[in-house]
């Protein structure tokens, strides 16, 4: 099991190899780096609304959970 300062470093890294790889992906489309650097953040935080969004969602909704 992890610490939860691992979990934590282990995010961070996480966010930023996405970062990375965005800011590429951006670059390439679009040839800046700082079109492709605000590709990638504006992507983070959407991304980072859609899944909280998405798990609040998912916890008023009862079905598949084991009642045990």
């Amino acid at each position: 099991m992890d610490t939860n300062k691992r979990l934590i470093v282990k995010s961070i890294t996480w966010q930023l190899a996405g970062l990375i790889a965005m800011t590429l992906i951006g670059y390439l489309f679009t040839g800046s780096f700082t079109a492709g650097g605000g590709i990638a953040i504006v992507s983070a935080i959407v991304g980072f609304l859609c899944y909280f969004f998405h798990e609040k969602a998912w916890s008023k909704i009862v079905w598949g959970r084991d009642n045990a």
